[in-house]
C-alpha cells in the first residue's frame, strides 16, 4: 500500500510570484527588512520591521541558529581555447568527507562537484591564485560522472596553502540561480549571517542574514537565549521538485553538527519555547530527535536520518524527547566525544510530527519547493492566506527577501 504522504501533489504548494519581487539584493541595513508575525491560533497576521522582533518574544522563548559558514564555492576557469567551465564545489569527498577538516588540508583534496560547459573540460585545468603577494598554482582534474556531478580532484605544491585559504582568494560566492547577476563585493558580507563560524555551506541559512550584533544583544538583554547548530547547507537546497507527487522527489545528504552542550541544554529546557531560525535548524532540530529515537529503539544506521524513516515507522514518534536526548548524550558518552557528528535526509511534509521546534523564523519560499511544505507543517492552509498577504503588502521574496515568524 502506498504511503499518502508520499502522493502530496507538488502543484497544490504553488503560488504565483512575479520575478519583480524576488529581492535581487538585501536591504540597506540587515535589520530593516520587513517582518510578517503569524499566530496561527489567533490567525492574526501583525506587519512589523525585523528590529523589532524582540518585541514579539519573552524570556520563555530561545532561539537556535545554523552557524555554518558560506564557502566561495564557484570557479569560474578556462581552458586552453579560452571555453569558460564552471566548477561548483558541493561537498569533500577524499582524503576525508569531513568539511571542518577538509578545509584545512594541503597540497590535495577530491570534490564532488557540479560542472557547467563539462564537455569543454578534455584536460587538466590550471587555476593561478594569488595570495601573501606570489602564486599559487593548482590543477584541477575531472573524474567519472555520478548522477550529475564529477569528482574533481585539486592539488597544488605549497604545502603552507590550506584548500579554504585559495577558495576563497579566488571563488566566487555561490548566489542562488534565482538571483540573476553575478556575485559582488558586497555579497561576500551580505551572503554570510554575522555568526557564521563553520566552512561548509554553499547556500546561506538566509533567515539568519536579517541578524546584526546589535540585535543580538537586544534579545539577550531581555533574556532570550540564543544557541548554535551547524547544518552545511547543500545545493540540493534550490533543487527543483519535478514529480507530480513528492513520493517522486529525493531529498539531498546534509551534514550536521551538534554540541553535547547544547543536548544538554535542551533537556534542561524542555519547558521553553524554541524558535528556530530558518529551515535549516528545524531539519537538524527535529533529525536530532530522530537520531536519538533510533538510538533508544536500537535502529539500523542511527547517525543517517532517510528521507522517509519517520513515516514509515511510527515507532520512532512513540519515543519521548527526554528518551531520545538521553540516548545520543549515551552515545557521546560511550564514543568519548563532545560532539554530534551526523547526516540527514529528512523530509519534513504537512504531515510531520514535530518534537523539538515551536516555531520559525524564515524568509518567503519558491513555490512547489520542499521549503514550502515544510512552512505549511507550521501553518497549515494558512499558507496561501499568508503568502498573500505578503504579495498584496509588497513583501520582497527568496534569499535576499524579507522575513516571516511564525508562533
Amino acid at each position: 500500500m502506498t504511503d499518502p504522504n508520499k502522493n502530496i501533489r507538488i502543484e497544490d504548494y504553488d503560488y504565483p510570484l512575479p520575478e519583480s519581487r524576488i529581492a535581487m539584493y538585501p536591504v540597506a541595513q540587515r535589520d530593516q527588512s520587513k517582518l510578517l508575525i503569524y499566530n496561527k491560533k489567533a490567525g492574526k497576521i501583525t506587519d512589523a520591521q525585523f528590529h523589532q522582533l524582540p518585541e514579539f518574544l519573552t524570556d520563555n522563548h530561545w532561539l537556535v541558529f545554523n552557524n555554518s559558514k558560506v564557502i566561495h564555492a564557484r570557479l569560474l576557469v578556462h581552458n586552453t581555447t579560452g571555453a569558460a567551465i564552471e566548477i561548483f564545489c558541493l561537498e569533500p569527498l577524499a582524503p576525508t568527507s569531513d568539511p571542518a577538516v577538509a578545509f584545512t588540508l594541503s597540497g590535495c583534496v577530491t570534490w564532488k562537484c557540479m560542472v557547467g560547459n563539462a564537455r569543454k573540460w578534455k584536460h587538466p585545468l590550471e587555476i593561478e591564485v594569488p595570495i601573501n603577494e606570489r602564486v599559487v598554482s593548482i590543477k584541477a582534474e575531472r573524474g567519472e560522472a555520478i548522477e550529475g556531478t564529477f569528482e574533481v580532484t585539486f592539488t597544488w605544491n605549497e604545502s603552507d596553502v590550506s584548500f579554504a585559504e585559495w577558495i576563497e582568494a579566488y571563488g566566487k560566492v555561490p548566489l542562488p540561480p534565482y538571483i540573476h547577476r553575478d556575485a559582488e563585493d558586497s555579497d561576500t558580507e551580505r551572503y554570510q549571517t554575522v555568526y557564521a563560524r563553520h566552512d561548509g555551506s554553499v547556500a546561506a541559512p538566509t533567515a539568519g542574514l536579517h541578524f546584526t550584533d546589535e540585535l543580538l544583544h537586544t534579545l539577550n538583554k531581555k533574556g532570550i537565549e540564543t544557541e548554535y547548530v551547524t547544518l552545511h547547507v547543500g545545493a540540493g537546497t534550490f533543487k527543483p521538485v519535478s514529480s507530480e507527487t513528492i513520493g517522486g522527489h529525493f531529498m539531498h545528504e546534509e551534514k550536521i553538527l551538534i554540541t553535547e552542550d547544547f543536548i544538554r541544554k535542551l533537556l534542561e529546557n524542555s519547558d521553553k519555547q524554541l524558535i528556530a531560525v530558518g529551515t535549516t535548524v528545524t531539519r537538524t532540530l527535529e533529525s536530532l530527535f530522530v537520531i536519538g529515537a533510533k538510538l533508544h529503539l536500537g535502529l539500523d544506521q542511527p547517525l543517517l536520518v532517510e528521507q522517509w524513516e519517520t513515516y514509515e515507522n511510527p515507532g520512532i514518534h512513540q519515543v519521548t524527547v527526554e528518551q531520545s536526548l538521553t540516548a545520543i548524550l549515551n552515545y557521546l558518552k560511550t564514543h568519548d566525544t563532545d560532539m554530534l557528528r551526523a547526516s540527514t535526509r529528512l523530509i519534513i511534509l504537512p504531515t510531520y510530527t514535530r518534537h523539538l521546534v515551536n516555531g520559525l523564523i524564515t524568509n518567503f519560499h519558491q513555490p512547489k519547493s520542499t521549503l514550502l511544505l515544510l512552512i505549511s507543517n507550521f501553518l497549515g492552509e494558512d499558507w496561501h492566506f499568508v503568502y498573500r498577504h505578503a504579495l498584496d503588502h509588497n513583501y520582497r521574496f527568496l534569499s535576499y527577501g524579507d522575513a516571516n515568524l511564525y508562533l
